[in-house]
């Protein structure tokens, strides 16, 4: 919960080994009721009268249940104003440590939902609706116990209003007010001398920390030199203090253990450094007993320093555990590598950058610096490094409005997951990776170098299909973006990265895509450019393949493709390439999507188009694919004689060559086509359907169950094919070809059935 305590609690657990959680591990039953409470929210509860939800039937919830509910609540951003309401019931939901970090809770709220409580710590950092440090103060003060109960406190992000506390009731409130803290995290505030004079009064105060704020001096903090134990002031650009003051405060902190001093070296708004730098120079070459406790000094960012300052700093603090020097230069100072204790965070190694990346992930100064250092160290990686992986995320996670550190951190994601390293980590991971890429495609559009790096980390197909993410706001992200790029490179893997991901989207999410023609106008405007210049390559590939799967059971991708003037590229296409089996493949592919459509039919009834798609069906030197996907469309054209418009004698002859042909082939041994359903084949099964018709569908079936049983031997009895095929096998009228075939997917699918028995019973 408090950031800021993460250092300070394992300097006082140095000697405790660490223990790493598998990545992997399963959610505990906590978790996941309290996940489904949340989910279930609005369920379990009524409204007030002010529009604050209650718990409709409130068990009494042991206290550490209740604190891990606000804190789901809270990570799940779902926490607002009405939802907080359920913690005005302070019998059955007692809170000891709240969390309501960067949630849209008003002061109103804040009082009567989490004030009454009898509350040890409260992180309100970063909280939004305008809730202020004076309302988080002067509503905790208001309850007894809580003066004396409340512990830690953190208002880190938000606005203090100090002025305001002294007006309220006529009554002086403030930090010493609470007098039971300890803890207290005051950084990004508008903290200056008179909040800080208050602040120190508080008697067991033991950490505070006043990183980037208006404090102008540090000798308020002699008021609580005996409890002073840890002391964070990065940052302090209006510090106006000479040297000496500065080392007479630290030399005066003997309680004082950890010391963070350090500060933003990318801020250009800053004041005069040279007293700081000159402090600090001086703690470093002076005596020991100046801070005779000290065992955690962090100076990253300050520049004048040497090698030889840190040398003597380090071999006079024997009990020194860690030593911040990131962006200082001096990280490589041989006297940090002997002892092996020692922490450090710098650019010297690896495990200085994640000591950097653990410890500074909150100050985008940093963070910065260490990803650009982890780029240039995982350039060359040669094996999955999940550790360094969750870092970069992490870092991503924590600074979602930062253009710098997405520029890099994207570019760092790429280094760690490409040569199949992705597969050797935790499923998890990754997609949390895959879903931080998608943040920054999204929150910087017009960055061209981020939108590239995250299309490099996005082409691969294990991500692809296999990791879990939103694929739909990946497809529309990545074809935003080719919409204004026209990089052959990028292109390509734009194409790409789009063919598979609409190939695993669901039927819903493809209709959805499909609603709006942009993306047809923009993959046709792809093929059209390549088949200009007669090129065959990756890219018309792909672009083929994504209007091949956008267009499979979707309707309204296939009338946006014949509106955009699909039909009429492709047709031009299928007679340019005649030599490229493959482009011809994805071609009829498309086609037989259309014919698949009834109303579409109609398109489709030219004589031209048709006799061609004949001559491929016939053709014993054309590749098999290209024979399958023509006799779909022929099939499919054929079936409603109602409908047909052309001469009866071309549907005769079609039916006739249709059956033939198809009595030639074999099951193939690659998997040629894959189906989401069965559906378009109903039609084609009927006991009414010419038998040229009835043998495509089936010889269809047969390939596909023949490959993967286990799941078309389901989806056939699912969705009722098997009854097609008993009628067709059972009627007296069925062609002996057509009753062959119905018969042999029968019993593929009872030796299937037959298969399952057996493993069951094992």
């Amino acid at each position: 919960m408090f950031g800021m305590q993460e250092e300070v609690e394992a300097l006082q657990d140095e000697d405790s080994p660490i223990v790493c959680a598998d990545a992997e591990a399963p959610p505990t039953l906590c978790d996941l009721c309290l996940a489904q409470v949340c989910r279930s929210l609005t369920r379990l509860c009524s409204r007030r009268a002010d529009g604050s939800m209650t718990l409709i039937r409130a068990l009494l919830f042991p206290q550490e249940i209740a604190d891990r509910l606000l804190e789901n609540m809270t990570a799940k951003g779902i926490l607002n104003d009405a939802t907080v309401g359920i913690f005005r019931n302070c019998r059955d939901l007692r809170l000891r440590r709240a969390s309501i970090r960067a949630s849209p809770v008003s002061a109103e709220s804040f009082r009567l939902a989490l004030c009454p409580h009898r509350l040890q710590e409260m992180d309100a950092s970063w909280v939004s609706s305008g809730l202020t440090g004076a309302d988080v103060i002067s509503g905790l003060a208001s309850n007894p116990e809580c003066r004396s109960s409340l512990q830690r406190l953190s208002l880190s992000g938000l606005r203090l209003d100090w002025g305001s506390l002294e007006d309220r009731g006529g009554v002086r409130v403030g930090f010493s007010s609470l007098q039971g803290l300890r803890t207290l995290n005051l950084a990004h505030m508008d903290l200056q001398d008179a909040a800080l004079e208050d602040v120190c009064a508080l008697p067991r105060l033991e950490t505070l920390d006043i990183s980037c704020t208006a404090v102008s001096m540090l000798t308020p903090l002699l008021e609580c030199k005996t409890t002073l134990r840890s002391l964070v002031a990065h940052d302090l650009r209006k510090l106006d203090a000479s040297p000496s003051s500065l080392l007479l405060v630290f030399s005066q902190l003997r309680s004082l253990r950890h010391l963070d001093f350090s500060e933003d070296h990318f801020a250009v708004d800053v004041g005069d450094r040279r007293a700081a730098d000159e402090a600090v120079r001086q703690l470093l070459e002076g005596s020991p007993q100046v801070l005779p406790l000290l065992i955690s000094l962090d100076i990253s960012g300050r520049k004048r320093i040497s090698e030889v300052m840190v040398r003597n700093f380090v071999e006079s603090r024997r009990g020194l555990v860690f030593l911040g020097l990131l962006a200082t230069g001096v990280s490589s100072c041989e006297v940090l590598f002997t002892d092996k204790n020692l922490k450090v965070t710098g650019e010297a190694n690896e495990s200085q950058l994640c000591e950097a990346l653990r410890r500074y992930r909150d100050r985008e100064c940093f963070i910065r610096e260490a990803l650009v250092h982890l780029y240039s160290l995982t350039t060359d990686a040669d094996g999955a490094q999940p550790d360094l992986l969750k870092l970069v995320v992490s870092a991503m996670q924590s600074h979602p409005a930062s253009l710098h550190v997405h520029l890099v951190a994207t570019a760092c994601v790429f280094n760690l997951t490409t040569r199949d390293m992705a597969e050797d980590m935790p499923v998890s991971l990754v997609s949390s990776a895959v879903t931080q890429l998608l943040h920054s495609m999204k929150a910087f559009p017009n960055n061209q170098q981020v939108q590239k790096n995250c299309l490099l980390a996005l082409c691969s197909d294990y991500i692809l299909q296999q990791v879990p993410f939103d694929r739909y706001l990946a497809s529309t992200l990545v074809i935003n973006w080719l919409s204004s790029h026209e990089d052959p490179t990028l292109q390509r893997m734009a194409v790409a990265i789009i063919s598979v991901l609409v190939a695993e989207l669901s039927t819903e999410e493809s209709a959805l895509l499909s609603k709006d023609a942009f993306i047809m106008k923009q993959l046709l405007g792809i093929v059209q450019q390549k088949a200009m210049v007669g090129v065959v390559d990756s890219t018309l590939k792909f672009a083929l393949s994504a209007l091949w799967n956008l267009t499979d059971e979707i309707p309204v991708a296939a009338r946006n493709f014949i509106e955009c003037q699909g039909l009429e590229l492709y047709e031009e296409v299928l007679e340019s390439y005649y030599t490229e089996p493959s482009i011809q493949q994805k071609i009829l592919g498309l086609l037989n999507n259309l014919a698949e459509v009834e109303e579409l039919q109609a398109n489709l009834m030219e004589e031209d188009l048709l006799e061609h798609v004949l001559s491929l069906l016939q053709d014993p030197q054309v590749e098999m694919g290209v024979r399958y996907f023509a006799g779909g469309i022929l099939a499919h054209l054929t079936s409603r004689a109602g409908a047909w418009t052309l001469d009866e004698e071309l549907r005769s002859s079609v039916l006739k060559h249709l059956h033939v042909s198809i009595t030639t082939w074999t099951p193939l041994e690659r998997e040629m086509v894959s189906y989401r359903s069965f559906r378009p084949f109903c039609p084609l099964l009927q006991t009414c359907q010419p038998s040229g018709v009835q043998l495509w569908a089936l010889w269809a079936i047969q390939q596909v169950c023949s490959q993967n049983a286990y799941h078309y031997s389901s989806l056939l009895e699912d969705e009722g094919l098997t009854e097609l095929l008993r009628a067709l096998a059972a009627h007296s009228n069925t062609h002996s070809d057509v009753r062959g075939l119905s018969e042999r997917i029968l019993r593929l699918v009872e030796q299937h059935e037959g298969q399952l028995d057996n493993s069951s019973q094992m």
